[in-house]
């Protein structure tokens, strides 16, 4: 694949003037979607600016008017799956993985803007940022079940850090978010009007007064509207705290609230696997120390999926190859689904370990 947007231009811009280290993510007309190229480059700029000393805050957005970043190149990973080279999967998963753990644990401030659409690899990018940014076009998700898959990037790392069940209930369920639901999740911290934005990367270069970065970012912040999951979380908490999928489906069927009543139906439609994976992955990131140790986690999982079970590459083909939104999953329905189903999904190791080698 390309490296290069329309007309040539590189596909991550990135340039430093006045203490600021701008990286903007340049291919709009696909939501400025992730493939390998992009993350290198990403990779590459910010080892740059670690020990440069005039650099001193980094910030991340997105070309166009349509979002930060809508995931990565599921595409490009299905027809490598089909193809019968999971090895470049792993290889994209594992640069991106490490390029998600620089940016958690970056030791500049680094502030992202998830204007817009920013969901799946977007979400890798800009929720572990020190200083997270979103506005009233903000539309944020972990949609990876909609195609027999399991969130990835850091994604179970943030939503097991989410009040009450929340983060059991937008794993499975893929949910979007809005700015007031992103920061009621803990996936962002401050809402600046998308009107705001030109003038907060202005003041971030020119160093106006005050001067860190977090403090010029309250300069243009907005206090949100009540966000709809914690009006919801009666019967999201009851029903997600649940043993098993299964038994999530049937406390929302039980629920009076129409939304638990969808949300069940839902369920009933996207993979019975993916879901049981997920709902594991959320509640044992929940014990794990830090993003590392989940990012590991995580990457036997999707090896797991790319290698051995069928959903995804199912998925992916009824959602965007074929379009038939009429997916066979295996098993087909929850009821199906052994006690032990995501056992071996946490067994899986990968032929090369994600931290294998010591990190650049």
């Amino acid at each position: 694949m390309s490296d290069t947007s329309t007309h040539d231009e590189p596909r991550v811009l990135a340039r430093a003037a006045h203490g600021l280290g701008r990286l903007t993510l340049n291919r709009p007309r696909a939501i400025n979607a992730l493939d390998l190229s992009m993350v290198q480059a990403l990779t590459a700029a910010l080892e740059r600016w670690e020990h440069d000393s005039d650099v001193q805050t980094v910030l991340l957005d997105g070309a166009g008017e349509r979002g930060l970043c809508a995931g990565g190149d599921v595409r490009g990973l299905y027809e490598q799956i089909v193809g019968g080279d999971a090895e470049s999967a792993a290889d994209f998963f594992r640069a991106e993985y490490s390029l998600n753990a620089r940016i958690g644990q970056y030791p500049k401030p680094f502030v992202a803007l998830a204007d817009g659409i920013t969901m799946g690899g977007g979400i890798g990018l800009a929720g572990h940022a020190g200083i997270r940014i979103v506005t009233e076009r903000s539309k944020l998700a972990m949609p990876e079940t909609r195609i027999g898959f399991t969130p990835d990037v850091g994604g179970t790392w943030l939503l097991s850090r989410a009040p009450g069940r929340l983060g059991e209930y937008l794993a499975l369920t893929g949910a979007t978010m809005d700015a007031a639901d992103a920061i009621h999740a803990g996936l962002a911290d401050t809402l600046v009007p998308s009107e705001h934005l030109d003038d907060l990367r202005d003041a971030l270069e020119t160093r106006a007064d005050p001067g860190s970065p977090a403090e010029l970012v309250l300069l243009f912040d907005q206090t949100p509207e009540r966000s709809k999951l914690e009006d919801a979380r009666a019967w999201i908490d009851d029903a997600f705290a649940a043993g098993t999928v299964a038994e999530i489906v049937e406390r929302l069927r039980a629920r009076p609230e129409a939304e638990a009543s969808a949300t069940a139906d839902l369920l009933g439609e996207l993979s019975p696997t993916g879901l049981a994976v997920t709902l594991e992955a959320v509640r044992r990131a929940r014990e794990l120390p830090t993003l590392r140790d989940v990012l590991a986690q995580e990457y036997g999982l999707v090896m797991w999926f790319a290698t051995t079970q069928p959903d995804l590459t199912e998925g992916i083909r009824a959602q965007l190859v074929d379009k038939d939104r009429t997916p066979r999953w295996s098993p087909a329905t929850i009821a199906e689904l052994a006690p032990d189903a995501a056992a071996s999904a946490f067994a899986y190791r990968p032929v090369v370990a994600l931290w294998g080698d010591p990190p650049a």
